[in-house]
């Protein structure tokens, strides 16, 4: 595990890039709040990868509904790792073109009607909180997991969402991440660590 700057990852990822004949999967991993989206774009505009979010995958369900369920169950089951495989990732790695639809976070219920599609790229970015999980490590060749400070990153999260959502969200999901980041995917794991400030 190397601690780099968001440059040195840059580099880093050129350079597994060029030694690839085939398309190279990275996957950004990290807890909510701590700027995976905004590294992943910057990481897209200078290398010339596609973006994928985990979140257009979320599997759906009421606080209450998850509030019910362990950790272990939280981090397993809120991504449908299976579609995001099927639909996108295989697609694309294979150099075919992806389509998908979203969760439809406007309703929170099912799918979007909108309709998304991904041609392929020689880097094919992987994006969200879980995106490193088992089933889908046989399939991604370099992890990096991005950190922020839990007061700047609450600061974040407080700036994009209202209180009392927030402090559902804390109940709910913050005990999930800290046992994937403590059991299933330790900082030692990744292949590269990015610590914002």
């Amino acid at each position: 595990m190397n601690s780099l700057s968001l440059s040195g990852v840059i580099r880093e990822i050129e350079r597994y890039a060029q030694k690839r004949e085939t398309s190279l999967l990275v996957a950004l991993d990290g807890r909510s709040g701590a700027g995976k989206s905004t590294v992943s774009e910057k990481i897209a505009g200078r290398v010339g990868a596609v973006v994928v979010s985990s979140d257009d995958f979320y599997t759906g369900g009421t606080f209450d509904d998850w509030a019910s369920r362990s950790s272990k169950e939280k981090a397993a089951l809120c991504i449908d790792w299976k579609r995001l495989r099927a639909e996108v990732l295989e697609p694309l790695l294979s150099g075919n073109s992806a389509t998908w639809r979203a969760f439809d976070w406007k309703t929170w219920v099912g799918l979007s009607e909108h309709t998304f599609s991904c041609k392929p790229a020689s880097i094919i970015i992987i994006d969200g909180v879980y995106s490193t999980r088992p089933e889908l490590a046989d399939l991604i060749d370099i992890s990096i997991l991005v950190q922020l400070p839990d007061d700047i990153r609450r600061d974040r999260l407080k700036k994009r969402e209202n209180e009392p959502f927030l402090a559902r969200w804390h109940a709910v999901w913050d005990e999930a991440e800290e046992f994937y980041f403590t059991n299933i995917r330790p900082p030692s794991l990744f292949d590269m660590v990015l610590v914002r400030r």
